[in-house]
């Protein structure tokens, strides 16, 4: 997690991609060429824009995966993380152990 969390923050984290990229490298063991590459494809950009802050915004807004500022009737927490699990087609714990916990 170490490795993953210096890309990431080199990557700017949530203001560009950085955090996608590092879930991809911990959730699914991918090396960081290939989890720029999956996360760049399921965005619909090319690698290079990943981290591009203004570009990673507007897309950010539209998929409604979280920004770093906190906007009215945008996702938050694990709002966000939810939509990340469907823009990415990967399994968080956060979000299925709040599921869990919501069925009777």
């Amino acid at each position: 997690m170490p490795i993953a969390h210096s890309h990431a923050s080199g990557m700017k984290g949530l203001r560009t991609a950085g955090d996608l990229v590092a879930r991809m490298q911990c959730s699914k063991n991918m090396r960081l060429k290939d989890a720029k590459e999956y996360v760049a494809k399921k965005l619909g950009v090319d690698v290079l824009q990943l981290t591009d802050e203004y570009i990673m915004r507007e897309i950010r807004e539209e998929l409604n995966i979280g920004i770093i500022t906190s906007v009215t009737n945008k996702a938050k927490g694990l709002s966000a993380k939810a939509n990340i699990e469907e823009v990415l087609g990967i399994k968080i714990n956060g979000c299925e152990q709040l599921l869990r916990n919501q069925l009777p």
